[in-house]
Parts: C-alpha cells; sequence; structure tokens
C-alpha cells in the first residue's frame, strides 16, 4: 500500500462525522443537507491536499482531529453576511471604498421604523389618495435652499445622465476642456454625455477657459452649458475659469438653462479651513445656476443619492423623463435624506452628522483619544507612539486639502507589520489602518464615537495568541 493510500484510509466517512456530537448540534442550527455539504468539502479539501503533498503527517493528523471544527467554521463563514460593519481608522473621511459618509445614529432608528412596516410612500394621508414620493423631499428642500423645486435619483452620475438626456438629447453641451473630469468607477463627463445622447462641445483649453470661449461656441445646436466642480484634483498656475455669475449671465441672454455639477453635496459654507475652496449648493443658486445637482453621501452626509435642485420647469421635464423610473429611490432613501434636511433646517447638522464632527475635530481632541486607547493595549506585546500627521476629506472632495491629526503607530514585539495589519483587517469587526515607517497608524478623527472598544479588544485577542 503506498503511503498516499494509507493516509486516505485513514480519513473517517462522512456517516461517521455526522454522528459526532459537535455536527449533531450544527445540524440542528444548520440542517442536515447544509452540514453534509460542508463535511464534504472539508474532506474534499484534507484529500487534496495529501495528493498535491501540501500537509505533513503532524498537519494531517491536527486536520483530522479538527474536522468538526473546520466544518463549523466553513459554514460560519457561508453565512456570515458579506456586507459587515468595520471600523475605519485610515483617516479619510469619506472613503468610497468603505461607503462614505456614514449615517448617524438616529437615522439608523428611523430606517428601522419605515423598513419593518408600510409607509405612506406614495400616498396622501390628508386626502386619501395617491402622492408622489418626492413630496418627502422636495419641500424641505426648496425651503432650505429657496428655489423652486427638487428631485433626486439614486447616485450623482445619473442625475448628469438624466439631466442631459432631458435638456439636451440630440444638441451640444458645451463644456470646459479643464472640466472634463473622471472620478473613481470610471465616471466619465464626455462618456456620459455620449450615453446620454448629447454632443460635447469642449472650449478653452486644459487650463485657461473664458467666456468668450463660451459666447462664440453658441449656436441654434446648443442644448446647455455645464459647469462641472473638478472635485479630484486642482488646475494652479497659469489658469483663468469664468465666474459662474457671468456664464449664468450668458445663459440667461442666450435663452440657455446653465447646469453646474456641484460634486461634493457641500450646502452651506461652515467654518473649516480645509473648505474654503469648495463650491457650495447655496452659492450656485444664489448666481443664478438654473440646476445644480450633486451627492448625497459626500459632505451633504446622508445616504447614496443624486440630488437635483433648481428651476421647477427643467426638474418637472426631468421628472416625465421614463428614463426617471429606472434611477429613483426608494423609501429609505427617502426616510433617511428627510432626517438630513431637517438637521439642517433646524441648524444641528453640524453637531450631529458624523461627517462634520469628524471635519471639526481637533488634533488635540484627537491626542486625547488616541492616547486612552493606547494604555489600552498591551504594551508587552506592541509599542505605541502618538505622532503628527494628516488626516484626508476623500471622496472627490476639497482635493490636496489636509486635516491635521495625531496618529497612533503601533508596532509589534512579535510580527511583521504587513501580518499586524492584516490581522485587523481579517478580525470578526475589520479594522482598516494605514502602514507607514514600518508601523499600523489609527487616526481616530475617522473612528466612531464607542469603536475604540473594538480595537482595543483587537489588540488584546492579538497579544494572547
Amino acid at each position: 500500500m503506498s503511503v498516499l493510500n494509507h493516509f486516505l484510509q485513514k480519513i473517517p466517512s462522512v456517516d461517521q462525522i455526522l454522528q459526532q456530537h459537535d455536527l449533531k448540534s450544527l445540524i440542528a442550527l444548520y440542517s442536515r443537507p447544509l452540514v453534509l455539504e460542508s463535511v464534504q468539502e472539508t474532506l474534499d479539501e484534507l484529500r487534496g491536499m495529501l495528493r498535491s503533498h501540501a500537509i505533513t503527517t503532524a498537519d494531517f493528523t491536527e486536520r483530522l482531529e479538527q474536522i468538526s471544527e473546520q466544518v463549523k467554521h466553513r459554514l460560519e463563514k457561508r453565512f456570515r453576511p458579506s456586507l459587515r460593519k468595520i471600523i475605519n481608522a485610515t483617516g479619510v473621511i469619506l472613503h468610497t471604498n468603505v461607503g462614505r459618509a456614514p449615517l448617524a445614529v438616529e437615522v439608523g432608528e428611523t430606517l428601522q421604523q419605515i423598513a419593518s412596516s408600510y409607509s405612506n410612500l406614495e400616498y396622501r394621508l390628508e386626502k386619501g389618495e395617491r402622492g408622489h414620493r418626492d413630496s418627502h423631499f422636495e419641500a424641505r428642500a426648496t425651503r432650505l435652499l429657496k428655489c423652486e423645486a427638487a428631485t433626486v435619483v439614486n447616485n450623482n452620475a445619473a442625475a448628469v445622465f438624466l439631466i442631459l438626456n432631458t435638456i439636451a438629447a440630440g444638441k451640444k453641451v458645451i463644456v470646459s476642456r479643464g472640466e472634463l473630469i473622471e472620478i473613481g468607477g470610471s465616471f466619465r463627463i464626455p462618456e456620459i454625455m455620449e450615453r446620454s445622447g448629447a454632443f460635447l462641445l469642449e472650449v478653452g483649453t486644459t487650463n485657461r477657459t473664458r467666456i468668450a470661449d463660451y459666447r462664440e461656441a453658441i449656436t441654434a445646436e446648443t442644448g446647455l452649458i455645464l459647469r462641472v466642480h473638478p472635485s479630484n484634483y486642482k488646475i494652479i498656475g497659469f489658469t483663468e475659469r469664468p465666474e459662474r455669475s457671468e456664464l449664468a449671465s450668458l445663459a440667461q441672454e442666450q435663452g440657455l438653462p446653465l447646469v453646474e455639477d456641484v460634486g461634493s453635496g457641500y450646502l452651506f459654507q461652515v467654518q473649516n479651513a480645509a473648505l474654503r475652496d469648495e463650491p457650495t449648493v447655496d452659492e450656485a443658486l444664489r448666481e443664478g445656476v438654473d440646476l445644480v445637482c450633486f451627492s448625497g453621501d459626500k459632505l451633504l452626509g446622508g445616504p447614496q443619492a443624486g440630488i437635483i435642485v433648481g428651476k421647477r420647469k427643467w426638474v418637472e421635464k426631468i421628472r416625465r423623463n421614463p428614463l426617471m423610473r429606472i434611477c429613483r429611490v426608494d423609501k429609505m432613501t427617502y426616510a433617511a435624506l428627510e432626517w438630513i434636511w431637517i438637521q439642517y433646517e433646524k441648524g444641528t447638522y453640524q453637531e450631529l452628522l458624523p461627517v462634520y464632527r469628524m471635519l471639526a475635530a481637533s488634533r488635540e481632541e484627537i491626542r486625547v483619544r488616541a492616547q486612552r486607547l493606547s494604555e489600552s493595549i498591551p504594551q508587552e506585546s506592541f509599542s505605541c507612539v502618538l505622532i503628527e500627521g494628516d488626516s484626508l476629506i476623500g471622496g472627490g472632495s476639497a482635493p490636496e486639502e489636509r486635516l491635521p491629526t495625531c496618529l497612533l503607530a503601533v508596532r509589534s514585539r512579535t510580527i511583521s507589520v504587513n501580518v499586524l495589519e492584516q490581522a485587523l483587517r481579517r478580525g470578526p469587526t475589520p479594522i482598516l489602518a494605514r502602514i507607514e515607517d514600518g508601523a499600523v497608524l489609527l487616526d481616530l478623527r475617522t473612528v466612531l464615537p464607542g469603536e475604540e472598544q473594538f480595537i482595543s479588544t483587537a489588540f488584546c485577542a492579538l497579544s494572547s495568541r
């Protein structure tokens, strides 16, 4: 008998394994077919390792003893939701890969009520008749921003697309060459325009575009003028760009709508140096822009959405576009947005929205939190040092602007920095951090209140291994 066959014969049968007490408990929890499938996969994996000589005799014996644990782990992994809570200790506030703006805890309470029951999404309770879902959004938005109308779609790319498709399909849209942006995920203005049915007409140069360039480009075939905020880069040096008010005057003179994509959803100026160059929705509307669109999950501090505000005649036309139904949002988004708008109306948004609390946090406040966290990390296993650094706003907002912060630099006394970062990222509650100069850097600016305990627990668990 070969060595391989000798070990293969030592593997118990599926029936033998299913008779184990631990497996009977798993059957009660998951059902027999699912446990059976998991046992078969576990045994197939073990046989494959034997045949490929990827396992030693000692490892083989250990794995035989742990079959029930392996089956349990396999089932737990299979039924663990893939979309999970994580702790963002990177210091990037609007981190696109981790969901951008976190919602306030109070929003979750509102969403739970709406999600677990029926709602008046499209029903007018006062008159007992069908209503429109925008009614839960439009009145508050128009009152807050002092505009005529508002609607919402599933993201800002959809908002730009619908505006172009509704107003300028088959016509030319004038855009400065310096504003032909690409934002993450291959969202490119020229490609969106092409799909919308509008034709791009570039004016000016990358670094300099004058009001005369726009004026000379206008013909009977022009559908609208589009102004785009270059949200994830800056052009500096020998540059020129018409003032928004100049474009608004030109558009009005020529009977054309002026549309602006302001990107981040920064409604009003706040006292924060990092946002000094970020355009606000309020300014765009006051300076005569006919339609303004922006994201809901960036500086607005809300859920993913694309919001369109401005002149009623254009918003109503967009609502009647058959493609609007494809892009509309559900009751959960309306519920979250309404809660957000209420905070803006009440003037409490800077205190209640996590994004603005993070933006306002001083280096000293973060230092106090970082020091407290460092004291809870086992010193026998890790060294902790507080260092100065910078946080980023992210999400295509305020490019190159940095927020002074205090970083907790952690080094393990036993494992490499890459292994430490991986262990934190793969833990029960994943923790995302940065690696720099041989240390894991934790920026508590983006760690929500109360989440420090998860970080402390993760380090304690690693220390006890």
